[in-house]
């Protein structure tokens, strides 16, 4: 029995992890109680030293000391003050009014408004809920089929994944010990072209399915001419420039993403006092979030590390990258594996649990077939998109699910009778855009270009090309001395005249 256990020992624990999380424990505790007591299991069968154990604090205070993870607070803090100001009304109406003439004109706006939440809150829940309350609404009052106006919420929503500032990619940059910068730059093409199929497939629909997504009536058009240019351009300029802010400093070198998320923090609370939106209640709320989410995102970092640590002590390591390296087709064969086991763990594990869980895993492997980890891991991250949108768990869905009609209700507006959006019918919604997701995740594999364009990769060097030349030297000549050079002799005389004068 010891002899099995020894044997399998990297097996087991990572099992011995899926039933944990099968039977419903907090992933934090989940990680770090496996990692103990497999560890006390390793060293009472002689496989470990009581040593290990002596790591842990370092590793604690490693995570403690990650400048990297400031950005975490910072961009949460961000999006928090965004999301509570106003601007997402604002945006959602101005646009809505500029795209209403066309079919599908609603749709296309939430997209729009996704992309830009994106790129200055970088939180899902904030996005989905404030287009929930807002464009839905106006959506199902004006006859969009609830299975399309539900999936182009939820899918924009999720948009914030992708496009920077994400947290997604702030925590795989950590993971996979690459720049935050680069990993923002490797991922802004491909969240614009994400954002590109979604408008694509609104076109498609509203061309084969017109009912599906009408163009809104002359009544409700309310701005324009010059007074809807004028609205738009007061709209839009703040995000722009907040997004400038952000990732404009982050891109351009000005600014480091710890920096950048603080200007963005700031940026955010001067938008909030323009729009006299803030007070210590905004304040106070928006900072209790923040500390609730970046102690949640700690703890699973402190447990993913105890796990780490006793899961390479037992060759875990070696065991995972022998799985994957032995699979059939190379480097081809590891990425379609890798993207089908990602996207089947999404129905069950949210993308915090994926990077702190799985990530650490594949990296060494990734990097041994010589794959980009930035390029990895923006692919990744776009897999990992599909955790918020698949039926049953995508916590896009269940935020969507907190303010979509559960009732028949009377607008306000028209005075109908608008009829309820089921669950199903949100499930189903989604389905069209997990396919696109997946579709964009061939992309990037077939197109890596699309990820290496946004990278500075400096002029690449051929080691075959590289020559060292030493000087050569006369037969009766000594060679030059190496090393520090030599200090010149010091007069005694000097030293007792020191002496004498009291220096």
């Amino acid at each position: 029995m010891a002899a099995f256990l020894i044997e399998n020992m990297a097996p087991l624990m990572f099992a011995a992890l899926v039933l944990f999380l099968l039977m419903g424990f907090p992933v934090a505790f989940a990680l770090a109680a496996n990692g103990l007591l497999f560890g006390l299991i390793g060293i009472e069968l002689g496989l470990l030293t009581p040593a290990l154990f002596q790591a842990l604090p370092e590793r604690v205070f490693g995570i403690m000391r990650n400048d990297t993870l400031l950005a975490i607070p910072f961009f949460t803090f961000m999006g928090l003050i965004l999301e509570r100001s106003g601007m997402a009304e604002d945006l959602l109406d101005t646009v809505g009014q500029l795209f209403g003439p066309l079919r599908g004109g609603l749709a296309y706006a939430v997209i729009f408004v996704g992309a830009l939440l994106a790129a200055t809150t970088g939180v899902v829940a904030a996005s989905v809920i404030s287009m929930g309350l807002i464009s839905l609404p106006i959506m199902l009052r004006y006859g969009y089929d609830r299975r399309l106006a539900s999936g182009v919420i939820a899918a924009s929503g999720t948009l914030a994944q992708i496009i920077p500032p994400s947290l997604v990619l702030i925590i795989l940059a950590d993971q996979l010990g690459r720049s935050v910068g680069d990993m923002y730059a490797g991922a802004l093409v491909p969240g614009l072209v994400l954002t590109g199929l979604y408008a694509g497939y609104i076109l498609v629909t509203s061309i084969v399915r017109p009912e599906f997504a009408p163009a809104l009536p002359p009544e409700a058009r309310s701005l324009r001419g010059f007074q809807l240019l004028l609205r738009v351009l007061t709209s839009l300029v703040p995000p722009l420039v907040l997004i400038f802010l952000v990732l404009g400093t982050i891109f351009l070198g000005i600014a480091t993403p710890t920096e950048g998320g603080a200007m963005g923090a700031a940026g955010a609370m001067i938008l909030a006092i323009m729009k006299r939106q803030l007070s210590w209640s905004l304040m106070r709320q928006a900072m209790d979030t923040t500390a609730k989410l970046s102690s949640f995102v700690i703890f699973i970092l402190i447990g993913s590390t105890v796990f780490g640590l006793v899961f390479r002590a037992v060759n875990g390591d070696l065991w995972v990258e022998h799985l994957l390296t032995s699979l059939p087709g190379g480097e081809l064969g590891f990425l379609i594996v890798v993207n089908i086991m990602v996207f089947l763990l999404a129905f069950f594990l949210d993308f915090f649990e994926l990077a702190f869980i799985i990530v650490p895993l594949l990296a060494p492997v990734a990097e041994k077939l010589g794959i980009d980890l930035i390029w990895f891991g923006v692919l990744l991250g776009v897999n990992m998109q599909t955790s918020f949108m698949h039926p049953p768990f995508g916590f896009a869905l269940f935020f969507l699910r907190s303010v979509a009609p559960r009732e028949d209700y009377k607008d306000k507006i028209t005075g109908k009778i608008i009829k309820k959006i089921t669950t199903g019918q949100i499930y189903w919604g989604a389905v069209p855009f997990v396919c696109i997701q997946l579709i964009m995740v061939a992309l990037v594999i077939m197109f890596p270009e699309m990820v290496f364009s946004g990278l500075d990769r400096g002029e690449p060097i051929d080691l075959d090309n590289v020559k060292i030349e030493i000087p050569a030297f006369d037969a009766g000549e000594p060679p030059p001395p190496f090393g520090a050079p030599e200090q010149p002799a010091e007069d005694p005389n000097a030293d007792l005249m020191r002496q004498l004068q009291g220096k």
